[in-house]
């Protein structure tokens, strides 16, 4: 007895001393980790030494987390703007130029390796080089200003960098003023794209004969498509297609990304980071980089709303201005707010790392706002190849040889990829790298990309920097002459009273005889089909004396009696005419008008398919109350089903169009469209297809005409009606299985988060969490208030593509101006200031933007 006692004794004393040992082991990991994210943390206050400055900075911190630059010279200002984003972005500025550069495999392994292969194909970095060279060397001057800055604190900073950085293995890259050019062409590619729009025609083209191909890719209400070229026939007596294109793979499936609480990828990643990370993301990056590369080139969701009211429908009699880009979700955001002080320099706004300029903001008497005006700016080109040898092409002047250069790609883990780029007259051959253009016969034909941004001539950097210095409406039309892509709708004022908006950027000219209009790949030995010029900048589209206010919402903003065509893939005019009739309805304005408009939910397209939506609940009743049993195999008990549609029904009696988070009736809408536009559009053009496109689009007002106009086409076997009933009764069965059987507690924001997704760790399940950024939030597509979701993934309606930035300008005094954006300022990721507008973002409230305040809540000063 005593010897079993002495045992166990040893056993406790063993086990409480293992205990003791594994609390140190915890006490000093966490003792560790604080360390190390203390050495993280930005010094917001005191002195610091910033080689390269030329005189001293001040940068002060006001109680908006605002960042005040204040300079005795402009260069010094750039500068301490480039120190200041690579503070609070480092790992952001550090991915998007691996992105640009094709060098992300470097430190994510193979999944991204075919955005590596795009990236080198389109050339963005030797294109950037090549338009550096063309400066004047005064902008030249200010690139490497903002440069010099950010290398600086890199380099001197005395900061550890971000936990990115630690988790995957790396470290911090230079920066160059090439990079801040070519990051200005990835904002063009962003949203200058259409070649997956003209892609797309031709891969329909396949599969639809010509009425039905422009039913399913519109123009305008009141257009006739753009091309009388029966697309179809034309293709099949080219012979392009191969002979298995039918059956081509598609792209990768949409990423199905994680939300704060969930992620699609693995549980967990080992703590020690590198290779472990990345292996651990390596589905989810898969999943993404697939995406990024299958649908890069169509415009999707980019867009953006702004207006400006004229004083005399304003409260103080001055000019407002009100802005809202609709970009992808990320976190941290694409935006980080600033404002710069120094002799004939005082601008504050929007910035983005990577630009050495305010992009949307105010100067000390003028502001100006942009949205994507849209215009058709990439052709595709059929090159027809050598049956003989395929480095040579056909031009209008015979056989001409390709263009042709090597990149090495690094690739973690694996030898390095040599990959050969193929140039043709037009520009980089998209089909070697491009997987969906499997559907060519690519024994005969190649796709190039013919792109306005590409040129040397595009100054767009120098425009931005000259409207940081533009103090009247005048001086930005004047400045706005050198920004070349993508071209963008800007509406402007001034303390004078002046309101203007302008359309800058470059748009190609097509012959007259283009019988293809730039809407699909056209053949590229033909002359007919190039660029013959450039639209003047005094001929874009411009609305210079506007008598109580002017509005873009990226629909068309020129009227058919324009004489130019720019294209004909613009946006429905839903968010526009709503902005009108609240304009109207709210005059006179003020800031909290503004605001009110900002934050309006009420889609003028839900209202516009409501009718059909309570025809398909009508007629789901109707059939319950007809039959003994349900129709349909694999049903809810008849009862409870009853009981579902009975309760559906009132939901959508009581609709209105409004898209509120806290509502029931949004979700049940964009479910039953949803799941109708799949049930009408898919059989026709085949899975493979619709699963590539959808997403990036729509497909709204394809659908509003085959109801509208009863395209029983469309509908077969059942007819428009039927295939609305089963769709809605499927989407609500489907909603009640996820959301319980009582539609009164249903809510649209919950199956619609704003997912600003962190990359590429947004990606990992057990770092999702404190990654990514999520809110509910309301809206859709056509909402002021924009939500759009892609409709794929394992949250199809979550909210992808918002107002990444809400901006307001009043005139009467601009430091009564207001910002908002979704995440936070910091890019680090255990800061409070890395979400902490997340919520006012979400309730339409906002922050003031001044240039002057006595309230410094932090004050550091940087010397040479």
């Amino acid at each position: 007895m005593s010897s079993g006692n002495s045992i166990a004794r040893r056993w406790r004393r063993r086990a409480f001393w293992m205990a003791i040992a594994l609390m140190g082991l915890l006490v000093a990991a966490a003792v560790w980790i604080a360390v190390v994210a203390w050495q993280m943390v930005p010094r917001q206050s005191g002195t610091l030494t910033a080689p390269g400055l030329h005189h001293a900075v001040m940068l002060g911190q006001d109680d908006a987390d605002i960042t005040h630059i204040r300079a005795e010279s402009a260069r010094d200002a750039l500068f301490a703007l480039g120190w200041v984003h690579a503070r609070e972005r480092g790992w952001q500025l550090a991915f998007n130029r691996r992105l640009m550069h094709g060098r992300l495999s470097e430190v994510l392994g193979p999944a991204t390796l075919d955005i590596d292969k795009l990236m080198r194909t389109l050339g963005i970095m030797p294109a950037a080089r090549a338009q550096l060279r063309t400066m004047p060397a005064g902008a030249v001057a200010q690139l490497q200003a903002y440069a010099d800055g950010i290398n600086s604190f890199l380099t001197h900073g005395n900061q550890e960098p971000s936990p990115e950085f630690l988790l995957l293995g790396t470290r911090p890259d230079g920066w160059d003023p090439a990079d801040s050019v070519a990051w200005a062409l990835m904002m063009a590619l962003d949203l200058g794209g259409n070649w997956g729009t003209e892609f797309a025609r031709l891969s329909a083209a396949e599969v639809l004969d010509n009425t039905a191909l422009w039913q399913l890719f519109p123009p305008p209400a009141d257009e006739a498509p753009a091309s009388s070229v029966d697309l179809p026939a034309f293709y099949r007596e080219l012979g392009v297609y191969a002979a298995t294109s039918a059956r081509l793979p598609a792209p990768g499936p949409a990423p199905a990304r994680p939300s704060d609480t969930a992620s699609s990828g693995p549980q967990a990643i080992p703590s020690n980071g590198s290779d472990h990370a990345t292996s651990a993301a390596r589905p989810a990056l898969q999943r993404w980089a697939d995406d990024v590369v299958a649908n890069l080139g169509f415009p999707g969701g980019r867009g953006s709303n702004n207006w400006g009211v004229l004083g005399g429908e304003t409260r103080s009699g001055a000019p407002l201005l009100a802005n809202d880009p609709h970009l992808e979700l990320s976190a941290p955001a694409i935006w980080y707010i600033a404002s710069l002080q120094a002799p004939s320099l005082t601008v504050a706004g929007a910035t983005i790392p990577g630009l050495p300029f305010v992009v949307i903001g105010r100067t000390a008497e003028a502001a100006w706002t942009f949205t994507n005006t849209g215009p058709d700016v990439q052709d595709l080109y059929l090159e027809q190849l050598h049956p003989d040898d395929p480095d040579q092409y056909r031009t209008p002047e015979g056989w001409q040889r390709f263009e042709q250069r090597e990149e090495r790609i690094r690739v973690k883990g694996e030898d390095d990829v040599v990959l050969r780029v193929r140039s043709s007259r037009h520009g980089p051959v998209l089909s070697d790298v491009q997987s969906r253009h499997a559907l060519l016969d690519r024994e005969r034909y190649v796709l190039a990309l013919r792109w306005s941004a590409l040129d040397e001539n595009n100054h767009t950097v120098v425009a931005g920097l000259n409207l940081n210095r533009a103090n009247s409406v005048p001086e930005m039309l004047a400045a706005g002459a050198l920004h070349h892509s993508p071209m963008q709708s800007v509406i402007m004022a001034d303390t004078a009273g002046r309101v203007a908006f302008k359309a800058m950027g470059r748009v190609p000219l097509r012959h007259p005889d283009n019988d293809l209009a730039g809407v699909a790949p056209a053949p590229g030995w033909d002359a007919r089909y190039d660029w013959i010029g450039w639209l003047p900048y005094a001929e874009t589209p411009q609305e210079l004396a506007p008598t109580r206010w002017v509005a873009t919402a990226n629909q068309r903003v020129v009227n058919p009696d324009y004489p130019y065509f720019l294209g004909q893939d613009w946006h429905p005019d839903y968010r526009y005419q709503r902005i009108l009739d609240r304009l109207e309805a709210d005059a006179p304005h003020d800031v909290a008008t503004m605001r009110a408009i900002q934050g309006d939910e009420v889609s003028l397209a839900a209202q516009r398919l409501q009718p059909w939506l309570s025809r398909a609940a009508d007629d789901w009743l109707a059939d319950l109350d007809t039959a003994d049993t349900p129709t349909e195999s694999g049903s809810a008990q008849p009862a409870a089903e009853k009981s579902l549609a009975r309760a559906i029904h009132t939901q959508i009696d009581r609709f209105d169009g409004t898209m509120a988070a806290d509502a029931a009736t949004p979700l049940i809408f964009v479910a039953w469209a949803d799941t109708l536009t799949r049930q009408l559009i898919r059989p026709r053009v085949g899975a493979e297809r619709f699963d590539a496109w959808y997403g990036e689009r729509h497909f709204r007002t394809t659908l509003e005409a085959i109801l509208e106009q009863d395209l029983g086409h469309w509908c077969q076997p059942l007819g428009c009606r039927e295939q609305s009933r089963q769709a809605l009764r499927q989407a609500m069965l489907g909603l009640a299985s996820q959301y319980g059987n009582d539609p009164t507690r249903w809510r649209w924001g919950e199956a619609h988060p704003a997912l600003s997704v962190h990359r590429p760790l947004g990606e990992v399940a057990l770092l999702a969490p404190w990654f990514n950024v999520s809110v509910p939030s309301g809206g859709d597509h056509f909402t002021i208030n924009v939500g759009q979701y892609r409709a794929t993934g394992d949250l199809p309606y979550a909210n992808r593509q918002a107002a990444s930035l809400r901006l307001i300008f009043d005139l009467a005094d601009l430091e009564n101006s207001r910002f908002i954006y979704q995440t936070g300022q910091s890019g680090l990721v255990f800061s409070p200031r890395y979400r902490d507008m997340r919520d006012a973002w979400a309730r339409i409230s906002d922050r003031p933007l001044r240039v002057t305040t006595a309230n410094w809540s932090q004050t550091l000063r940087l010397t040479p």
